[in-house]
């Protein structure tokens, strides 16, 4: 399956921290806000950037970066500056076979050389763990049994601040503790006797300061804006009952209508039902809608589009990663995206208009997850709030490349922090705004037209 990203996008290296000097970035100066200093999502389908050490790396058709060799012992693809410092490094990670219950797949941070670093590992026994790696010395700083299975994507964090190191698995921490091994290196992707996929890289700041690294001496190269309208629809089909799909629905840019009555009551059947991994993909859904597309386990929106959203667009329900790439939505009173299960929600290259909020964490759920969404290169207008986070649960919500249309008062929220209550109460709205910790961009991440 083709995945629909930025086309040809390289790794991109960014200054870090908006309107910060060169001299300061040089003194180490952190930044009040979080800012991605790398990225690299494979779509340009090479590894430029990347530096290998073992194993048998290729891209393959949808833009992954695979490591096939499970008899390799170490298998490592390194990028970023040794200079790094303070940073978080983030990645989908995922195993696709393993040699042995100590066999692993995993991300690393500060490597100083190829044989040591701070690695969390994805273990074939099922455990994930947070090392501290020098050659064959490894030592467990905690670690975590999560019946880790191959064939399954997981998000991977490794945050680093001073001799704090952090590691995250799907947004829930798993292991923190002082560690003195290396206090500045690269990032890392690794395996050993085993093989699995990388995908969706970022390094920013959120870990507690800034990678000590200089701006760039040339512009980072153009990405590909969100679509500017709304596709025409290449013919309309009535729905009287949800459409299961497991696997990929490819549905040609078809009108798809009929399910609820068009508005916000509670319990409207879905317009598409995803089973877990499945993926939906050139689909226009008119109104009614009813509840849009539920996902049961992670899944995959690939240019969709919603003419007049119902109940919600999508729910996300059952699993830990989910992504919307390309696509828009409009004409939603309420929320587009409602995030009721685990993990982290990825939206992309994607328009939203005339709406209440693109994205709301649940605050209410019988189950009060962790949870986190990542907005990029996101067109918004005539919108009320870009995403709604629950911060006493530890929310998250990062954003880059939003541009804003239409509102010269500046009055779309970014980002508006709630305190979750259990099931059958309301939360309470409880602040806005950029912080660092929970609502996560830099002025720089919004523009205005």
């Amino acid at each position: 399956m083709q995945k629909r990203r930025l086309s040809g996008r390289r790794p991109l290296l960014l200054a870090v921290g908006a309107g910060v000097t060169v001299a300061a970035l040089a003194a180490g100066m952190t930044s009040a806000f979080a800012a991605t200093v790398f990225s690299d999502d494979f779509t340009d389908g090479n590894t430029s950037g990347w530096s290998k050490s073992g194993g048998t790396w290729t891209v393959d058709g949808s833009g992954v970066l695979n490591q096939s060799n499970a008899g390799s012992e170490l298998a490592r693809q390194f990028a970023g500056q040794t200079s790094w410092t303070n940073y978080s490094v983030q990645a989908r990670v995922r195993p696709t076979s393993f040699g042995s219950s100590s066999a692993l797949v995993g991300l690393a941070a500060r490597s100083t050389s190829s044989t040591k670093m701070y690695r969390l590992a994805l273990l074939g026994s099922g455990r994930a763990e947070l090392q501290a790696v020098n050659g064959s010395s490894v030592t467990a700083i905690g670690s975590a049994s999560l019946g880790i299975g191959a064939g399954t994507w997981y998000n991977l964090r490794i945050e680093t601040s001073g001799s704090t190191i952090r590691g995250f698995v799907n947004g829930t921490q798993i292991a923190s503790g002082s560690n003195s091994l290396a206090g500045a290196g690269r990032i890392g992707l690794v395996t050993a006797y085993a093989s699995g996929g990388f995908d969706d890289v970022v390094v920013d700041s959120s870990g507690g300061g800034t990678p000590t690294t200089p701006p760039p001496t040339t512009t980072p190269p153009p990405t590909t804006p969100p679509p500017a309208g709304w596709p025409t629809p290449t013919g309309s089909q009535k729905v009287d009952a949800t459409i299961p799909v497991s696997g990929t629905f490819d549905g040609g840019l078809k009108r798809y209508y009929g399910i609820g009555d068009g508005g916000q009551s509670e319990s409207q059947d879905p317009m598409f039902e995803l089973a877990a991994g499945a993926t939906l993909r050139n689909v226009i859904i008119g109104a009614p809608a009813g509840d849009g597309v539920h996902c049961e386990g992670n899944c995959t929106l690939i240019n969709v589009w919603w003419e007049d959203v119902g109940e919600d667009a999508a729910t996300f329900r059952g699993g830990t990663t989910y992504t919307v790439d390309g696509g828009g939505a409009r004409s939603a009173s309420d929320k587009v995206f409602q995030h009721n299960g685990s993990g982290t929600v990825y939206i992309k290259n994607f328009r939203v208009e005339n709406a209440g909020k693109l994205y709301r964490a649940c605050g209410n759920c019988s189950t009060s997850y962790q949870r986190h969404v990542v907005i990029d290169n996101v067109t918004v207008q005539n919108t009320d709030a870009i995403a709604g986070i629950n911060t006493n649960w530890g929310d998250t919500a990062r954003f880059s490349r939003i541009t804003i249309v239409g509102d010269p008062d500046r009055e779309t929220s970014i980002c508006v922090k709630y305190k979750g209550v259990p099931k059958g109460s309301e939360p309470t709205e409880i602040g806005e705004g950029a912080d660092g910790v929970n609502c996560l961009y830099s002025p720089s991440d919004i523009t205005y037209q």
